[in-house]
């Protein structure tokens, strides 16, 4: 597990990928963070951090698109899953590999939290909720990423697919502010995302919500490495 986390880790700074996802990551985020603190003189960070969800779902299937899908092409898939590492050890090293860019990108994030500590006093209890959330959040689209890429060799495909996925699971949350019946408002909430990061989102760490995170992740991992013990074995 270790050989390939450290394997795909440097592949994404041996290509453009991880560049390109650190470089429009921080871009997109430091363009919210002066629109919304710098132009209106406003400690709005919270709101940053609310857009930077939405924007995890266009630009993590740009991280994850490669994971599974470039060694399908390049016919290196083999090697792993005749190598002595289990399918299980292969999954994780991939996600983990995928985690820490997008770990890097969040770290740099916080040149804005000392930026707003300069001129007035953040309430660390919010940052730190929402960087909680946002590391479970990237978790949970990270796994679906690795298991859309498992399904095809084609990055395009995995790409496009991962950003389907998402923009389903937001028109879900969506559809909660416009159903009436509580039954499905129950159910649209238990699977929502992005709802429950409101509870981090005002400095409430809730592990009811932090635990939905690490399954919901932790299933589409499962089901990752299912897809390739079914390839091992056909």
């Amino acid at each position: 597990m270790t050989a390939i986390l450290k394997r795909d880790l440097r592949a994404y700074f041996t290509s453009p990928v991880g560049y390109v996802f650190i470089a429009a990551f921080i871009f997109v985020m430091n363009l919210v963070f002066f629109i919304l603190n710098m132009v209106t003189g406003e400690n709005q960070l919270t709101t940053c951090y609310s857009i930077m969800l939405y924007a995890l779902m266009v630009l993590v299937p740009v991280l994850t698109m490669r994971t599974f899908s470039e060694d399908y092409k390049l016919k290196t898939d083999q090697l792993l899953l005749t190598s002595p590492v289990k399918p299980s050890g292969i999954v994780i090293g991939k996600f983990l590999s995928a985690y820490l860019v997008y770990v890097i990108s969040l770290l740099l994030m916080l040149v804005q939290v000392i930026i707003i500590s300069a001129v007035s006093t953040p309430n660390v209890a919010i940052i730190f909720g929402n960087y909680l959330a946002l590391l479970a959040v990237g978790a949970v689209y990270i796994a679906i990423g690795c298991f859309v890429s498992s399904l095809t060799e084609n990055q395009l495909v995995a790409n496009i697919a991962t950003l389907a996925i998402n923009v389903f699971l937001f028109l879900m949350d969506y559809a909660y502010s416009l159903i009436n019946l509580n039954w499905i408002k129950a159910i649209l909430y238990w699977i929502s995302i992005y709802r429950r990061f409101n509870t981090f989102r005002v400095g409430v760490f809730s592990v009811a919500d932090f635990f939905f995170y690490v399954c919901a992740a932790a299933v589409f991992l499962f089901l990752t490495v299912r897809v390739l013990e079914k390839k091992r074995w056909s």
